[in-house]
């Protein structure tokens, strides 16, 4: 089973998630939290797989909530909730390590198939958004190349590119004609190398240091 907890300062926002996600095959609804502080401490105590959380809530926010939750050893999968697609304390959470965000009136759908994701090590981002989040995520700040660039190999930069675009490991295998276990191989690989800790931040570094533009994807 798949722990979940769930964090929003609004109780019906709260309720909704959990009669969606209960009775769902391999997913528990483990706990609540009411705001950042309260869902740090259920964390602690309940050891969640997966989180939902709230960007804005009171006390203690959800970037700073994650950034908690990202010390705790194993840390569970992070997925940022807004209201808004251009909420800039979104960017923040990606950075802070949250796997993926989905807006809350996203398709339900999506927010099972975001804890499968994030279960499987993979990220998921609202796909109404995605391309102007990391769009508009790169072109504020660009950087240079850096020397972590250098260390991948033909293709791991390959595997980089394409996620980069938006694919998943069966996709990326697909397109480059290799196994996907070998795929996600060369992700974590990629991911330590350039000293990342999601698949969402490996998209967003290869835009920011130019590795692909928007023509590309």
């Amino acid at each position: 089973m798949t722990r979940v907890l769930i964090a929003d300062d609004q109780a019906p926002t709260r309720d909704g998630l959990r009669m969606l996600l209960t009775g769902e095959p391999g997913i528990e609804v483990i706990g609540a939290a009411v705001d950042g502080a309260d869902l740090v401490a259920l964390a602690e105590r309940r050891e969640p797989d997966v989180v939902l959380t709230d960007i804005r809530m009171p006390r203690m926010d959800g970037l700073a909530a994650i950034r908690h939750l990202m010390s705790l050893a194993p840390p569970p999968a992070v997925i940022a909730l807004t209201t808004f697609d251009l909420d800039e304390y979104l960017f923040g959470a990606l950075q802070a390590g949250a796997v993926g965000f989905l807006l809350k009136d996203s398709d339900p759908a999506l927010f099972v198939d975001a804890i499968r994701a994030a279960e499987r090590g993979q990220g998921l981002i609202d796909p109404q958004v995605t391309r102007r989040l990391v769009h508009r995520f790169a072109a504020t700040s660009p950087r240079p190349a850096t020397a972590e660039l250098d260390e991948l190999t033909a293709r791991e930069r390959e595997v980089l590119v394409e996620l980069a675009r938006g694919l998943s490991n069966a996709e990326i295998a697909g397109v480059l004609h290799i196994a996907p276990g070998t795929v996600k191989i060369h992700v974590a690989r990629i991911l330590a190398k350039l000293g990342l800790a999601t698949r969402v931040q490996a998209v967003i570094y290869a835009h920011r240091h130019g590795v692909v533009t928007w023509d590309d994807a």
